[in-house]
C-alpha cells in the first residue's frame, strides 16, 4: 500500500492550500484516514481525521480553518486549508488505517509528506 500526498506549497498568511492524498495498490478496506504534521524540532501532531462513516475530528489549531474530506471511491483524503497563519508551517503527512485482506488485520501506513509554508 501507498500513500501519495500532493498539493503542499508557499503561501502567504491568509491564504489557502488543499492537499491530497491518495491511496493505492492492495487495499480491501479503509476506515481512518487522516492528516499529521510536524514542524522543525517539533513532534508529529495530528491535525484532523475522518472515519469511512464520514465522522471528523480536529486539533483545536485549525478548527474552523481547515476541512477533511474523503472519496472512498477513490481512496483519497483530502485538506481544505484556509486562513493560513505561519504557524501552520510545516511537512504534513497522511495516513491510513487499511486492511489490505479481508483475513488480515488493519495496518497504519503514511505518506511520505508534503511541504506547506506560510509566509510573507
Amino acid at each position: 500500500v501507498q500513500l501519495q500526498a500532493s498539493g503542499g506549497g508557499l503561501v502567504q498568511p491568509g491564504g489557502s492550500l488543499r492537499l491530497s492524498c491518495a491511496a493505492s495498490g492492495s487495499i480491501f478496506s479503509i476506515n481512518e484516514m487522516g492528516w499529521y504534521r510536524q514542524a522543525p524540532g517539533k513532534q508529529r501532531d495530528v491535525v484532523a481525521f475522518i472515519h469511512s462513516r464520514g465522522n471528523t475530528n480536529y486539533a483545536d489549531s485549525v478548527k474552523g480553518r481547515f476541512t477533511i474530506s474523503r472519496d472512498n471511491a477513490k481512496n483519497t483524503v483530502y485538506l481544505q486549508m484556509n486562513s493560513l497563519k505561519p504557524e501552520d508551517t510545516a511537512v504534513y503527512y497522511c495516513n491510513a488505517n487499511v486492511r489490505p485482506d479481508p483475513a488480515e488485520t488493519w495496518y497504519a501506513y503514511w505518506g511520505r509528506g508534503t511541504q506547506v509554508t506560510v509566509s510573507s
